[in-house]
């Protein structure tokens, strides 16, 4: 491990938040606990808890929709609030861990010089002390939990006992030698439903004994103790005993060196993807040396930015596979996860994929491709129940599970957003255009997409401009209004760009979808400068909100830019400036930073990371918060924070390339390496205060902009030749 791509403590940690993590992005593991009692939380993506959601339908709303868009036209500003069928609010399945894996032994001697790591190239958690080692990683290449420990003595066991397990949970486990090695159990089943999980621990032990302790085991005398682990979610009884041959079948045949070849097949994947970018601030050595703890006490630090932007990327693309990152990315201790630690739509998983193209993750990428593909035919439910459409329409929340829109409220009626699948299909698009190629299932999910806005949008303003009825923005309302509204500017941002994307990926429409989209009114400036929030007139701004949904136009979208629309870009900025953080949520602040990044604004770039590195966001296993002060496990900061940095050093379009837009005062020199442009180059960029060095390896011919602080210029690039820029002034 380099001081550049892990990092580590002198000191156990306490608290499963402060835990070091490794993924796959099927199975998690959380290490943490004293070298006595030492806790391994296992997690994995598809477990989460009945609780009545998996029996939701959207609400059948179609027949009523013509009344409610005449009288929010007539100007009843109130009249979304009675849009629904008087449901109360239904959360999606909430994610939980499935247990943990304990480790007793005796406590080691005085002065053994305990320290914890983790090595963000290889994804290993180890703890060492006295000689003695105890390595988890979580295999790419086997998904499988693999843990190994060289203590002699020790007593094992899978403890479902974790923070607010429900009442009720039925637990049943085992232990039994079978000729693969000691096979542990834990078989739990939620209450009232037919629905469990069962967990699979196979221990094999060289050079010792093994006694059954059940529920657990004791070894004793060993050279080496190897847990592989894995957890099925089912319905059915499964076969622990066929569970335990398929793990042992992962082992080599003459049982040598098993954890080296178990890592060795895993490091080729996870290695080869995290090692794709780099970031390089010129930090002090011996700060780089220091503790993560140690580091969070210094915000203003290079070293700092460096590690989390590192811990960032390893934590993405750690909780990244089966599906996109949660709420919590992969991990949690604790069965009453935040907000059900669902996929949240409406800016969480935007704002965590967001760096995901740019800082060539394509596993994230891939991760909520498949997501959205197996739900797209939930998404089109949502379009037929609730506004009588063909096409497809995002929810709210999912749990992984459904795609259907069940949780809205009075307050959060999120039943009628309906931007939020071209927020989610945003990434992929994206993607698209750093490779050159179109995926199938990007195309179809925009066709249905703009499937949808043909059939809704029908209405006209006096101006014959198509409106968006009922609209709404996430999470806020106008000032003077109730929740549902007319043109928020997202809304209308949103369909422009799905229609005029759609038409990119499909031709044969590409003149009908173009001409709907041009139908839509512009964006509205209010009385204070600003890009109002709603287009409609007489709707007036509330400002103190931790969203900033209306800036979807300049962030993530490139509808508004100092280059193409300055008024409006200007207005933007004002929005911004007049723009409270409410709550102080992590997502918020750093949404905040990508818009004023892409404004060109240094200054307020530094601000909104300031108040997340010096609002004591980050857990000392550099996952972060959703609040200061560590308050609620959450991976909005910790997944976001690259592509605030990325942002603030270059940016790209399909045509244009920014280079060191808003770059603070903080980062005077450093080097980013291997990130991707949208036009299909790689890109190596080095900056000091006097110049900058780009180099741009292109993979396929094309002419773009070359924006900088000094002007514009046409760049010619070569596929397969390397360009070099030199700028003295940036």
């Amino acid at each position: 491990m380099t001081l550049l791509h892990g990092t580590w403590e002198p000191e156990p940690a306490a608290r499963w938040e402060d835990g070091f993590l490794s993924g796959n992005g099927h199975h998690g593991a959380l290490q943490f606990g004293d070298p006595t009692d030492e806790r391994v939380v296992v997690t994995h993506h598809t477990l989460v808890r009945p609780n009545g959601a998996e029996h939701a339908r959207p609400p059948r709303l179609a027949a009523e929709l013509p009344a409610l868009q005449d009288s929010l036209l007539a100007g009843d500003v109130h009249a979304a609030e009675s849009f629904t069928d008087r449901r109360e609010l239904q959360w999606v399945q909430p994610f939980h861990p499935a247990f943990a894996v304990r480790l007793r032994r005796t406590a080691p001697a005085e002065g053994s010089g305990y320290r914890r790591s983790v090595d963000f190239t290889t994804g290993v958690a180890q703890t060492e002390y006295d000689g003695r080692l105890s390595r988890v990683f979580v295999s790419r290449a086997d998904d499988v939990v693999v843990h190994q420990v060289t203590t002699p003595d020790l007593d094992i066991s899978l403890d479902h006992r974790l923070p607010n397990t429900p009442h009720g949970l039925a637990v049943g486990h085992g232990a039994v030698l079978t000729p693969e090695g000691a096979l542990l159990t834990l078989r739990a089943r939620y209450p009232g439903s037919d629905r469990a999980y069962t967990g699979v621990t196979l221990v094999v032990v060289t050079g010792g004994r093994t006694t059954l302790t059940p529920p657990g085991l004791r070894v004793t005398g060993a050279d080496s103790v190897l847990l592989l682990t894995r957890v099925l979610r089912h319905t059915d009884d499964p076969d622990a005993l066929a569970e335990a041959r398929a793990l042992s079948e992962l082992l080599p045949a003459d049982r040598e060196d098993p954890y080296d070849g178990l890592l060795a097949r895993h490091t080729e994947s996870h290695r080869t993807a995290y090692a794709r970018v780099t970031l390089d601030l010129a930090a002090d050595p011996a700060e780089r040396a220091l503790p993560g703890s140690s580091l969070l006490e210094r915000p203003d630090s290079p070293a700092l930015l460096e590690r989390l932007f590192a811990a960032g990327r390893y934590h993405l693309l750690s909780s990244s596979g089966l599906f996109p990152p949660r709420l919590t990315g992969l991990w949690t201790g604790d069965w009453d996860t935040a907000w059900s630690g669902a996929f949240t739509n409406d800016a969480n998983v935007n704002l965590q994929t967001a760096s995901a193209a740019c800082a060539a993750l394509p596993e994230v990428t891939e991760a909520l491709a498949s997501l959205i593909d197996r739900q797209l035919s939930d998404w089109q439910d949502n379009a037929r129940e609730i506004f009588g459409t063909r096409g497809a329409v995002a929810p709210p929340h999912s749990d992984g599970e459904s795609g259907l829109t069940y949780h809205f409220s009075r307050e959060y009626p999120l039943h009628l957003w309906t931007a939020g699948a071209d927020w989610l299909l945003k990434p992929l698009v994206d993607h698209d255009e750093t490779r050159g190629e179109q995926d199938p299932r990007t195309a179809r999910a925009l066709a249905e997409v703009a499937l949808f806005y043909e059939d809704f949008l029908t209405r006209t303003d006096a101006d014959g401009h198509l409106v968006v009825v009922p609209s709404y923005s996430p999470e806020n309302r106008p000032a003077n209004a109730g929740w549902g509204a007319i043109n928020a500017a997202m809304d209308l941002s949103a369909a422009r760009h799905a229609l005029r994307t759609a038409a990119a990926y499909h031709p044969e429409k590409a003149q009908a979808w173009r001409a709907l989209a041009d139908r839509l009114p512009p964006h509205r400036v209010n009385a204070d400068g600003a890009l109002a929030e709603w287009a409609w007139p007489g709707l007036d701004d509330t400002y103190d909100h931790r969203h900033l949904s209306h800036l979807y136009g300049v962030w993530p979208l490139d509808e508004i830019t100092p280059y193409d629309t300055p008024d409006l870009a200007a207005a933007a900025h004002r929005a911004l400036e007049l723009r409270g953080s409410e709550n102080d949520s992590a997502h918020g602040h750093f949404h905040h930073a990508l818009v004023a990044a892409r404004l060109r604004d240094g200054e307020r770039v530094a601000h909104a990371l300031g108040q997340v590195l010096k609002g004591d966001f980050f857990h000392i296993s550099l996952m972060s918060a959703h609040y200061p002060n560590r308050h609620v496990y959450n991976a909005d900061a910790a997944h976001t924070l690259p592509a605030v940095l990325v942002e603030m050093l270059a940016q790209s379009t399909p045509d244009r390339l920014v280079l060191l837009p808003a770059v603070p005062a903080t980062c005077p020199r450093g080097e980013l390496r291997g990130i991707r442009t949208r036009f299909g180059a790689a890109l190596d960029l080095t900056w000091s205060p006097t110049e900058a060095t780009a180099v741009l390896r292109p993979t396929r011919t094309h002419r773009v902009e070359l924006r900088t602080s000094s002007g514009t210029e046409p760049l010619d690039l070569v596929a397969g030749e390397d360009h070099v820029l030199r700028l003295e002034a940036w």
